[in-house]
């Protein structure tokens, strides 16, 4: 696998607890990494600040401890481009391209898609751990010169 051009956002979700080998070979040489909730336990959050910063936000499995204390939502700007983070994409409460957000990044389903509606990319990198549907993945967002591209990697 050819390196993954600088700068990306590393994202994943879904992780139930678990920090597989393959999803910090994935996101290696991240500039900032997302977790789009259901971390459950600080372990693997703690693993990913070892590559890069990390943005979390709380998911539906993140009751107790650090975890029930993460934000429901986050904006993050990286490469002057505003990435809105939350879990379950059908608790959006506000309309992202009004707000001037280009990318929303969720979990939740365990299915990992990419798609546009409105000039907003919608990013979801799946289970790292759990999949619904294919094998495990995390993604790689890659912000260029104002051009989005997100990648999927399987694990």
């Amino acid at each position: 696998m050819k390196p993954s051009p600088a700068p990306f956002v590393g994202v994943v979700s879904d992780t139930h607890g678990e920090l597989p080998p393959a999803v910090i070979g994935a996101l290696r040489g991240a500039s900032h990494i997302v977790h789009a909730g259901d971390a459950e336990h600080e372990g693997g959050i703690a693993g990913l600040r070892e590559l890069a910063p990390v943005c979390a936000v709380r998911g539906n499995m993140d009751r107790f401890g650090h975890a029930g204390k993460r934000p429901i939502s986050a904006l993050v700007e990286f490469e002057n481009t505003s990435i809105y983070v939350l879990h379950d994409l059908s608790t959006l409460d506000l309309d992202p391209a009004a707000a001037g957000i280009r990318v929303v990044i969720h979990g939740h389903t365990h299915v990992a898609e990419v798609w546009e509606r409105e000039g907003v990319l919608y990013l979801n990198p799946g289970s790292a751990v759990r999949p619904r549907a294919g094998g495990p993945t995390v993604a790689r967002l890659h912000v260029m010169d104002g051009s989005l591209l997100a990648e999927l990697v399987p694990l």
